[in-house]
């Protein structure tokens, strides 16, 4: 903890990867885990592609906008808080996370780099316009876009479908030109995001993995502290910056 603290604390440009494991803190069940209720007989890896999209939009639709409603209703937590006192302390620091939920923004981070893309982001299935994604209720069916007329879909990357383009070059760049990685709560087998800490550590940045498990990135980071999210990186900013 001592020299991660330390490392953290001298670095001009920080990266701060996040996977699943800091919104699972939040109560926001992980993308494997069981379905509940309503969707329990669906499997969750069969509605996240572009053909059951084109086969039922309403079904898909419905599965992303209950997902959407579990995030409205949860807090960020102090592993998302404590990431954004990094910003404040660390101007050059830049959020990429995997998770297609807003904590990181409610919780003060600045402009985060969304790499599966975002549920407060849909778009038109067609023309690919942006929609104002709904209010707080979730809504059962598709909507249709106003210019074109064909549904509009979650604004998430799924199963067969390439990252934004933007969005991983901006995190290649940062993870190539930082003097520190935190990777927090990924499993590090989700790729292309996974080579994220490697770029990092392959350009001579530290890194330093925070997870409750053993991880494929264990033999490539500088230090792997075990705990849960939400406590161990409060108290490595605490230590950092006090």
């Amino acid at each position: 903890m001592d020299e991660a603290a330390e490392w953290l604390r001298q670095a001009r440009r920080v990266v701060v990867f996040t996977g699943a494991g800091v919104s699972a803190e939040s109560g926001i069940p992980t993308f494997r885990e069981a379905q509940t209720g309503l969707w329990a007989r669906y499997d969750a890896q069969q509605l996240a592609t572009p053909e059951a999209f084109a086969a039922d939009p309403d079904l898909v639709w419905g599965w992303y906008e209950w997902r959407r409603a579990a995030v409205v209703r949860a807090s960020p937590n102090a592993a998302h808080v404590a990431v954004a006192d990094i910003e404040r302390h660390k101007a050059g620091t830049t959020v990429v996370t995997q998770n297609v939920d807003d904590l990181h923004e409610r919780a003060g981070s600045r402009e985060p780099v969304h790499l599966h893309g975002s549920l407060f982001a849909p778009r038109c299935a067609g023309c690919h316009a942006a929609f104002a994604p709904p209010g707080e209720l979730p809504t059962e069916a598709a909507p249709r876009c106003e210019l074109c007329a064909s549904p509009v879909r979650p604004g998430v990357v799924w199963f067969g479908e390439a990252l934004p383009a933007e969005a991983l070059e901006r995190a290649v760049q940062v993870a190539y030109e930082c003097d520190v990685l935190l990777t927090i709560g990924t499993s590090g087998l989700v790729y292309p995001a996974a080579e994220i800490p490697l770029v990092a550590k392959r350009s001579g940045g530290k890194v330093i993995q925070i997870n409750p498990a053993a991880t494929p990135l264990d033999e490539e980071s500088d230090v792997n502290l075990r705990g849960k999210a939400a406590e161990v990186l409060p108290a490595l900013v605490e230590r950092a910056f006090s």
